[in-house]
């Protein structure tokens, strides 16, 4: 199958293409960028070289030759594409939060006027495999609301409220430096942002709501001084006694047939590179803390966008996904 990565520089993008490059039924064909029209992949991507010849390209969208695109484009961007590809048939997943949310959401969040809205299922696959199979787009989810959402939903239904704290890596602001990614900012040291407004939130409260919670849900996310990955501890006070065992039986039935999420002592080094998401929980006077990790550029973006790819064109779920995490 042939795949288009719109948007295909930076990190998000070389992802896609490291690891498509293991996927035995779907090659990169395009790799797109406006500003690096006409070089090679692998001078935006050294990591690569050796093992792709690709070249950017700036095709109009109405010329553009694949079975699949991925939106690896900035929020409202991916909005002047999504519509007109499915039109010429090509499957999308995008990787923005353009179609996440239902409409009036997503512009009271983002501030913007969304011009080309239509419902796409949201592609958190182990609570929505039904609806992103065999669809022809799909909503792939944010980094944070993944982590965060994994940990709390076999809860969810048993919270009388929900916070999140989450520590992420710098990738997560992507390849573009500013005063808050800059070294001396970021190293030996530890700093929330957004405490209150970040917009991830949005996604969060929907999916909870989707499980079933009433509950209330905050969310405060850190910058801390490491590449990849996120580290999400879930405070949930319950609605009623629960104990430790119980609680974790939950945990290990709900994900026991999931591939991607391990009942396991969560680090960010030991899903490093990977779509795993590990977790764990204790439970203790009203309160279960569950503790996830992801790799916030797989499992938090170009990996889950794959896995969606993979429900959605009939493939192996696994497919160009199997790779361990890179430990130490």
């Amino acid at each position: 199958m042939q795949i288009a990565i719109i948007g295909a520089s930076g990190y998000t993008g070389g992802d896609l293409i490291r690891l498509l490059l293991t996927h035995p039924k779907a090659e990169v064909t395009v790799a797109t960028s406006r500003k690096l029209a006409g070089k090679p992949v692998v001078s935006d991507q050294p990591h690569l070289k050796g093992l792709t010849d690709l070249v950017f390209t700036n095709p109009d969208v109405d010329t553009l030759d694949a079975d699949l695109a991925f939106l690896a484009v900035p929020h409202t961007a991916a909005m002047q594409y999504a519509g007109k590809l499915l039109q010429r048939g090509i499957r999308v997943v995008d990787l923005s939060a353009d179609y996440r949310l239902p409409k009036d959401v997503y512009e009271k969040t983002y501030g913007v006027t969304h011009t080309d809205y239509f419902e796409m299922p949201y592609g958190l696959c182990e609570l929505h495999r039904k609806e992103v199979r065999g669809a022809k787009a799909v909503s792939n989810p944010g980094c944070f609301p993944t982590g965060a959402t994994l940990a709390a939903a076999p809860l969810a239904k048993h919270a009388k409220a929900v916070v999140f704290d989450s520590k992420t890596g710098v990738s997560g602001a992507g390849n573009t430096a500013s005063a808050t990614t800059h070294y001396p900012s970021v190293a030996d040291n530890v700093g929330a942002y957004k405490w209150t407004t970040h917009r991830h939130l949005a996604e969060m409260k929907m999916e909870l709501a989707r499980l079933g919670s009433k509950a209330p849900c905050y969310f405060t996310p850190h910058l801390v001084p490491v590449n990849r990955g996120i580290l999400t501890t879930a405070h949930i006070l319950l609605d009623g006694t629960m104990e430790q065992e119980e609680v974790e039986r939950m945990y290990r039935k709900f994900y026991e047939k999931e591939f991607f999420v391990r009942y396991q002592a969560p680090t960010l080094a030991g899903v490093r590179g990977s779509n795993f998401c590990d977790l764990s929980v204790e439970v203790r006077e009203g309160r279960a803390v569950v503790v996830s990790a992801i790799d916030n550029l797989v499992k938090g973006a170009s990996g889950q966008a794959i896995q969606n790819m993979n429900l959605m064109c009939g493939f192996d779920e696994k497919d160009g996904l199997r790779g361990a995490g890179v430990l130490p």
